[in-house]
C-alpha cells in the first residue's frame, strides 16, 4: 500500500462515478478539497490523507498528480488532454470498479454530495473561484493548506447573543 492510498482510492471512486465530460482535473481537486473540509468538520480527519497547497486554482492536494499518474500505470484509470472551449482540459476514465473499502459510509456520503455539487451545479471556473476567499488569500503560493483553517475562516451568522457577549467583554475591557 502506497503512503496515499486513501487518496488514490478517492480519485479512483471520483473519476468512477463522474462522466468524463463533467470532470477535469480542476473539478476533481474541488472535489477532493470540499470533501476533506466537510469530513474534517465532521470528524476532525481527513478522507483522502493528503495535505493541500494553494496554487493559482485554489487549494489543491499536493499528491494529486502522482495518483492520478500511479492510478494509470496501474490500469485502474486513463486520461487524456482535451480542448474546451479553446483551454485545454484533462478528462478521465475509470477502467475498473473503484475499492472504497478504506472508507467509511460517511467519508462516501461526502464524496457523492460534492460530485453532485460540483459535477452537476458547477462549471471550474464557478468552483475555482468560491475557493478563492480569504483563506486562500492569506496564504503564499505553494504553502500548506490546513482543514483546520478552512473551518476558522467560514462565514458565521452573528447572533444578538454574540453581540452581547462582546460587548459585556469589551465593558469589563474598559
Amino acid at each position: 500500500m502506497t503512503q496515499y492510498q486513501k487518496l488514490n482510492d478517492a480519485v479512483h471512486y471520483v473519476v468512477s462515478r463522474c462522466r468524463p465530460d463533467d470532470l477535469g482535473a480542476t473539478k476533481l481537486n474541488k472535489i477532493l478539497w470540499f470533501a476533506d473540509v466537510a469530513y474534517y468538520e465532521r470528524f476532525g480527519t481527513s478522507i483522502t490523507g493528503d495535505e493541500y497547497v494553494k496554487r493559482q486554482f485554489g487549494p489543491v492536494p499536493k499528491h494529486v498528480p502522482a495518483a492520478t499518474r500511479e492510478l494509470e500505470e496501474q490500469g485502474r484509470i486513463v486520461s487524456r488532454e482535451v480542448e474546451y472551449f479553446g483551454r485545454p482540459k484533462r478528462e478521465f476514465w475509470a477502467l475498473k470498479e473503484a475499492d472504497i473499502s478504506r472508507f467509511d459510509p460517511n467519508a462516501i456520503a461526502i464524496i457523492d454530495q460534492m460530485i453532485e455539487w460540483i459535477c452537476n451545479g458547477h462549471t471550474a471556473v464557478s468552483i475555482s473561484e468560491m475557493t478563492h476567499d480569504l483563506l486562500w488569500d492569506s496564504a503564499e503560493m505553494g504553502e500548506t493548506i490546513p482543514l483546520g483553517a478552512a473551518l476558522a475562516f467560514r462565514n458565521a451568522e452573528i447572533t444578538e447573543d454574540d453581540i452581547a457577549w462582546a460587548e459585556r467583554e469589551l465593558e469589563a475591557l474598559a
